[in-house]
């Protein structure tokens, strides 16, 4: 099954729609300069409104390991999401610190303009690599590139309601990311994230 990953999000009430939805993962920034972001108190409140069952990602760009590491410990998050320059030591001192925490994953994003991006994503050694065409603008890119993509990854970048079950049926991915393309006017809007998240579903089943 293609899991949903809805990411940016950044109230309570975000989170009830992704409890609605039986979404896979949830997503949230916490890097400052980016519009979406979130502060540390605002996520703890979204985390323990969120399902149980339902991982919740902090976004980072380039961020100290110390304040990832301490977001894990104190329960906040389940997943490390790392859109910056960090490279694989980075990721395996990341992993080392955290390795007490069942269930925590490691997800390197990478924006794809050509195959030596793709050859990046698939030397890291991230749990879960996420393949995007910007840092959240919801840029596609060259999809045609993933064709032969050896690992199982997580598409992300221009995908809405309308366009993610062709992607999902004709690239195969682990799961989708979204975040623009389930708002109106900059905020997250029920009625797209229920679309979005409902024609992945219809798509897995039939996938060619």
């Amino acid at each position: 099954m293609t899991k949903v990953k809805l990411c940016g999000l950044r109230t309570v009430e975000d989170i009830l729609c992704v409890n609605e939805v039986k979404a896979d993962i949830a997503g949230v920034i916490f890097t400052e300069r980016f519009k979406r972001h979130v502060d540390e108190d605002t996520a703890r409140k979204m985390k323990a409104a969120l399902s149980p069952d339902i991982p919740l990602t902090g976004v980072f760009v380039d961020e100290p390991v110390s304040r990832i590491e301490r977001l894990v410990r104190d329960g906040v998050i389940d997943y490390a999401q790392l859109h910056g320059s960090e490279d694989n030591a980075f990721i395996k001192e990341l992993r080392m610190r955290c390795s007490g925490f069942k269930g925590f994953k490691i997800i390197k994003a990478f924006q794809i303009k050509s195959v030596s991006d793709l050859d990046a994503a698939g030397l890291s050694e991230a749990d879960m690599v996420l393949l995007d065409g910007g840092t959240g603008e919801g840029r596609a890119f060259d999809r045609t590139l993933i064709k032969d993509f050896g690992r199982d990854y997580i598409l992300a970048g221009g995908l809405a309601p309308d366009n993610v079950a062709e992607a999902v049926r004709e690239f195969h991915p682990a799961a989708v990311d979204v975040s623009s393309g389930t708002e109106t006017d900059g905020k997250k809007d029920p009625e797209k994230i229920k679309r979005f998240v409902m024609n992945v579903r219809s798509a897995d089943s039939v996938k060619e």
